[in-house]
C-alpha cells in the first residue's frame, strides 16, 4: 500500500530482480534516478584525492590549511542551500524537473573546477556541485520510492546507499587511473560531469513522478505511467490505493493547521510527541558527522600520508581500501537492519567507532614519539635549503614532526635508503622538493615516517566496518520512521539540514584540528564526541524496528521503550510498558 514504510527482506530483493527483469521500464526509472546517489557517493570521495594534486599546483593552497578546507567545505555549505531549496523545488516543480536542474549545476560545477585558473574558481565550482548534490541525495530517493511498486519500493530504494557508496569507490579508481595523467586533479573533478549529462539526458525521456502527478490534478497522466509500472491485474487497486493515500496527506496536511513555514516549525517544536522524534532524529543526524566519517572519506589520503605514506599514489591506492569496505558495510546493513534492530545497530556501531578511535590516537600519539630525527648533516647536503626555523635552533634537537610543524612550512627529506633513519629538514617549495626526490628520497610534508604506518591503516579499516552497517544508514532509516506522519516533510528536512551543517562544521575544522592539536588528539576529540554520540543515543533514541506509525507515536508519546538494547525486544515492549 501506498504512503507505508517498506523495508526489504531476505526475498525482497529477489522479487526485485525477478519484476525489474520482467518490467524493464522499472529498472530505467530506478536506475535513472539512482545515478544522483552516484554523484553524491562520487562527490564526496573525489576531492580526497584530487586535493593531493591540487596543493602540488597551486603553492598556496599548500600553504594554507583553511584554504584547503575551503575547497573541501564549500561543496557541504553548497549542498545545505540545495537541500533547503530542493524540498520547495519538489513540492512546486516535481521530482523529475528538480533532478534535471541538479544535474545541470553539477555539470556547471565539474565544467568550472577543471578549468580553474585558479583556488578562487576551484571553490566556485565547489559551490555549484555541492548545489546539486544537495538536490540529488533528496530527490533521487524521493522519485525512486514514488515511482517503484509498493511491494518492492524497500529494495529499490535502498539501493540508493549503495550507489552513493558505490560513488565513492569509483571516484577513488578514478583518482587512481589519472595520477600519471597531465592535469591529474582536473581530470578527476571533471570526468564527474559525464554521469551528471548521462542522468540528464536519461531523465529527459522519463515521466515525473505520479504521486506528484495526482497531487498536482493531473490524473490522467498518473494513471498513463502506474499502467507502465504495474501488472494489468494490479493497476486499479494501485490507482485506488494512491487515490486514498493522497487524499488522507491532504488532509494531514490541513490537520497542521498552519500554512506559514516558520508557524509550522514552531508547532512541531512544542508538540511534545514531534518534538521527541525530532529530539531523537536530530542526535542520529549529528552523531552521524561528529563521529568524523567525512574527515575519513575526505581526507583519507590525506589522513594515509598522515601516518607516514609520502606518496600521493600509494595514499590513494591504500585509501580505496577505506572506500571498498564502506560499500560493503551498506550491504551488511540492509541484511541485517531488519533482523537486529536500528537502535541496537547504532549503539554497537558506536561501542566499535570509540574503540578504534582510541585505537588511532594511539598509534598516532606513537608515531609522533617515535618520529625520525632531523640531522644536521643530512639538512647541510642540501646547502641553502634549510628550514629556517631549524637553522635558528640549532641547539636544540629536532625530529620529523618538529621540522612540519615550523611556521615557514617546512618539510622533511626522508633519509636515503631507510626512512626511519635521521633525515634533512628542508624549506617547502617545488625547487626544494624535486631536489630531495630527484635524489629517490621520500618528501613528507602531511606526516612523517613511521613504523606504525600499518597499524594505522588497519585502525582505519576496523573504523570503517564499525561506522558503515550502523551509523552509516540507520539515522536515515530513523528518521523515515520516527515521525508522525503529517510532519515528515518537515522533521525529515530539519533532520537533514542538521546533518548537512554538522557535515560543514567537521570538514571545515579538521585539517585546521590537526595543525592545533596535532593528528593524535584529533581523533581523541572525535572519540570524546562518538562517546557522547552513544549516550544520547543510549537515552533519548528508542527502537522502531517492526513498529507501524501508530505505535512508534504512542511509546514516544508515552517515552517509553527498552533502554536494555544487548536484550530482545517486541514491538509489543515497546509500546505497551
Amino acid at each position: 500500500m501506498e504512503g507505508g514504510v517498506h523495508k526489504p527482506d531476505k526475498t525482497a530483493f529477489k522479487e526485485c530482480l525477478n519484476l525489474s527483469l520482467k518490467h524493464p521500464y522499472i529498472l530505467r526509472l530506478a536506475f535513472s534516478a539512482g545515478i544522483g546517489g552516484l554523484l553524491f557517493g562520487y562527490d564526496t570521495g573525489v576531492i580526497s584525492g584530487a586535493l593531493l594534486y591540487i596543493r602540488d599546483d597551486f603553492r598556496s593552497v599548500d600553504r594554507k590549511t583553511v584554504l584547503q578546507e575551503t575547497i573541501v567545505s564549500m561543496a557541504v555549505a553548497g549542498a545545505i542551500i540545495g537541500a533547503g531549496v530542493g524540498g520547495w523545488m519538489n513540492d512546486k516543480f516535481g521530482r523529475r524537473i528538480s533532478i534535471l536542474i541538479a544535474d545541470i549545476l553539477f555539470l556547471i560545477g565539474a565544467l568550472v573546477m577543471a578549468l580553474a585558473p585558479t583556488p578562487e574558481v576551484i571553490i566556485i565550482g565547489r559551490v555549484f556541485v555541492g548545489l546539486g548534490v544537495g538536490m540529488a541525495s533528496m530527490t533521487a530517493p524521493l522519485y525512486i520510492s514514488e515511482a517503484s511498486p509498493a511491494r518492492i519500493r524497500g529494495a529499490l530504494v535502498s539501493t540508493n546507499g549503495l550507489l552513493i557508496t558505490g560513488g565513492q569507490f569509483l571516484s577513488y579508481l578514478i583518482n587512481l587511473a589519472f595520477t600519471k595523467a597531465p592535469g591529474t586533479w582536473r581530470w578527476m573533478l571533471g570526468v564527474a560531469g559525464v554521469p551528471a549529462l548521462v542522468q540528464f539526458l536519461l531523465m529527459w525521456g522519463l515521466p515525473e513522478s505520479p504521486r506528484w502527478l495526482y497531487r498536482k490534478g493531473r490524473v490522467a497522466e498518473a494513471e498513463d505511467i502506474l499502467r507502465k509500472i504495474y501488472p494489468a491485474h494490479e493497476v486499479e487497486g494501485e490507482i485506488d490505493a494512491l487515490k486514498t493515500s493522497v487524499e488522507n496527506e491532504i488532509a494531514e496536511d490541513g490537520s497542521i493547521g498552519e500554512t506559514n513555514i516558520f508557524k509550522k516549525i514552531y508547532k512541531a517544536w512544542t508538540t511534545v510527541v514531534v518534538r521527541r522524534g525530532l529530539i531523537a532524529g536530530i542526535i542520529c543526524q549529528v552523531a552521524q558527522q561528529f563521529v568524523g566519517i567525512n574527515t575519513v572519506m575526505y581526507y583519507s589520503p590525506t589522513i594515509v600520508q598522515l601516518a607516514g605514506f609520502a606518496s600521493n599514489k600509494t595514499a590513494l591506492a591504500l585509501s580505496l581500501i577505506t572506500s571498498g569496505l564502506n560499500a560493503i558495510g551498506s550491504i551488511v546493513s540492509i541484511y541485517f537492519v531488519d533482523r537486529t534492530g536500528r537502535r541496537k545497530l547504532l549503539l554497537y556501531s558506536l561501542i566499535g567507532i570509540v574503540v578504534c578511535l582510541g585505537l588511532l590516537t594511539g598509534v598516532f600519539v606513537a608515531a609522533e614519539t617515535h618520529s625520525p630525527p632531523v640531522s644536521s648533516l643530512e639538512t647541510g647536503h642540501f646547502g641553502n635549503y634549510t628550514c629556517p626555523e631549524y637553522r635558528a635552533a640549532s641547539n636544540m634537537q629536532w625530529n620529523c614532526i618538529n621540522c612540519l610543524k615550523a611556521a615557514s612550512k617546512c618539510g622533511f627529506c626522508a633519509h636515503d635508503g631507510n626512512n626511519l633513519l635521521p633525515g634533512a629538514c628542508l624549506a617547502s617549495n617545488p625547487t626544494v622538493k624535486s631536489a630531495c626526490r630527484g635524489e629517490h628520497r621520500p618528501w613528507y610534508t602531511q606526516g612523517c615516517p613511521s613504523r606504525f604506518g600499518w597499524l594505522a591503516l588497519i585502525g582505519l579499516a576496523l573504523y570503517i566496518i564499525s561506522y558503515s552497517p550502523g551509523m552509516g544508514s540507520v539515522p536515515w532509516i530513523v528518521n523515515s520512521e520516527i515521525y508522525p506522519l503529517r510532519f515528515r516533510g518537515l522533521c525529515g528536512g530539519m533532520a537533514a539540514v542538521a546533518n548537512w551543517v554538522s557535515n560543514l562544521i567537521v570538514t571545515q575544522t579538521f585539517l585546521s584540528l590537526t595543525e592545533t592539536v596535532g593528528t593524535a588528539y584529533t581523533f581523541l576529540v572525535f572519540c570524546g564526541l562518538s562517546l557522547i554520540a552513544l549516550i544520547l543515543i543510549y537515552f533519548f533514541v528508542p527502537e522502531t524496528k517492526g513498529l507501524a506509525f501508530e505505535e512508534v507515536e504512542k511509546m514516544l508519546e508515552k517515552r517509553s521503550f527498552n533502554f536494555k538494547f544487548w536484550k530482545k525486544s517486541t514491538p509489543k515492549d515497546q509500546t505497551n510498558k
